[in-house]
C-alpha cells in the first residue's frame, strides 16, 4: 500500500507524520526549526526529518512515495516556492520548497517521487475537510485564531488559494472594532484597523492593557484568560487579581471575540460554506471565548445561513500533516 509524509513546517517547529491511505498517522516526528538559519538550513533539517521517516517506514514494511508540506508564509503552489513570508522564519521568503528538497530527497530517499507544497494554514484546512470536523462537507470555511489570525476556503476537496496564492489572509480586512480611541489599531502586517490586530491571542493581551489589566496580574493571553475565569467563579475569585485586572480581562476577552465572530460571520455571508470550523489556541481556550465569538458570528448572518454549522476543530496537531499528506495522495 502506498504512504504518504505530511510536513506541517511552522516558525517554531517542523513536524512530520507517516500517513497512510486512509489518513491515519502511523509514525510521526518533531524538530525544532530553524528559524533563524536560513532557507536552505531549513531544507536540510526538513530533508533529514523525512529521510528518517522513510527509513522508519520501511523497516516497517512500508514504502512512502510522496510528501506533502504545509508551510509557513505565502506559498506558490504551482511553482512550489515561498512568494513572501515574516520574520517568524528569517531568509525564508524566496525558497525554493520542492525543487530544493526533491533534489535533496532524490539522493536520500529515492523512493519518493513527488513533492507537493501549500501554505499551512491551507493544509490544515484540508485536514479538518478531509477527515475531521467538516468531513463529508462539499465545502468548509476554516478560520484559526492564534498568534496570527488564517483561514482557507476547502471546495470540492481543494483549498481556494488565490491568483497569487494569497487567499485565506482573513486576518487582513478591516474590523470596526479594532480601534482604540478612534484610532485604528496597528496589524502585524503594516496595516491598520485589521481583524488579527484585534482578534489574535497577541491583540486580545494587549486590549487587556488598554483596559487598565497589569503586566503583573497577566503576563501574556494564557494568564489574561485565568483571570477571567477568576472573575467567573462563585468567590468571585478573590485570589487571583484585583477586580480591576479580572474586569480588563473579561473585556478583553469579550471584544477579541465579537472581533473574531463578526469577522467569520461576514465572511460566511460571502462564501456560503456548508460547514464552519474555527480552530486555534483561543478556540481551544473555552466557553468564556467561544460564546461571544458564536454570538456575534451569528448576529452577523443572513437569514438563510441562520442554521449553519460552526463548529471546534477535531484533528489538533495532526491537522496540517493530514491535509498535506492528502496534497501527495492526490
Amino acid at each position: 500500500m502506498t504512504h504518504v509524509i505530511g510536513v506541517d513546517l511552522g516558525g517554531t517547529k517542523t513536524a512530520a507524520g507517516v500517513v497512510a491511505r486512509s489518513g491515519e498517522v502511523l509514525m510521526s516526528e518533531t524538530i525544532p526549526t530553524l528559524n533563524r538559519a536560513g532557507g536552505e538550513a531549513i531544507l536540510d533539517a526538513t530533508a533529514a526529518l523525512i529521510t528518517g521517516l522513510v527509513e522508519r517506514a520501511a523497516d516497517a514494511g512500508m514504502s512512502v512515495s510522496g510528501v506533502g508540506i504545509g508551510s509557513a508564509g505565502v506559498i506558490d503552489a504551482v511553482a512550489g516556492t515561498v512568494v513572501s513570508a515574516t520574520d517568524a522564519i528569517r531568509g525564508w521568503a524566496g525558497t525554493s520548497l520542492v525543487a530544493g528538497l526533491s533534489a535533496r530527497l532524490s539522493l536520500a530517499a529515492p523512493s519518493v517521487q513527488t513533492v507537493r507544497a501549500v501554505n499551512d494554514v491551507h493544509a490544515h484546512a484540508l485536514g479538518e475537510a478531509w477527515l475531521g470536523a467538516a468531513a463529508g462537507s462539499s465545502s468548509s470555511l476554516m478560520v484559526a485564531f492564534g498568534t496570527g489570525v488564517g483561514g482557507s476556503f476547502v471546495l470540492d476537496g481543494s483549498p481556494v488559494l488565490g491568483h497569487r496564492f494569497v487567499g485565506g489572509h482573513v486576518g487582513h480586512f478591516a474590523s470596526p472594532l479594532a480601534v482604540s480611541d478612534g484610532v485604528p489599531l496597528p496589524c502585524v502586517c503594516g496595516s491598520v484597523g485589521h481583524v488579527e490586530a484585534i482578534a489574535s491571542g497577541p491583540a486580545l493581551y494587549e486590549a487587556f492593557l488598554r483596559f487598565g489589566g497589569s503586566a503583573l496580574e497577566a503576563s501574556d493571553t494564557r494568564g489574561v484568560f485565568a483571570l477571567a475565569s477568576a472573575a467567573e467563579t462563585p468567590d468571585g475569585g478573590a485570589a487571583a487579581g484585583s477586580a480591576d485586572g479580572r474586569a480588563a480581562a473579561l473585556c478583553a476577552i469579550d471584544v477579541g471575540a465579537a472581533a473574531a465572530g463578526q469577522a467569520v460571520g461576514g465572511l460566511i455571508n460571502i462564501l456560503d460554506p456548508e460547514t464552519v470550523v474555527i480552530s486555534g489556541g483561543l478556540a481551544d481556550a473555552g466557553e468564556l471565548w467561544w460564546k461571544p465569538m458564536e454570538f456575534a458570528l451569528r448576529q452577523e448572518l443572513l437569514a438563510p445561513l441562520a442554521s449553519v454549522p460552526v463548529v471546534r476543530a477535531r484533528l489538533g496537531n495532526t491537522a496540517a500533516i493530514v491535509g498535506a499528506a492528502k496534497l501527495a495522495l492526490k
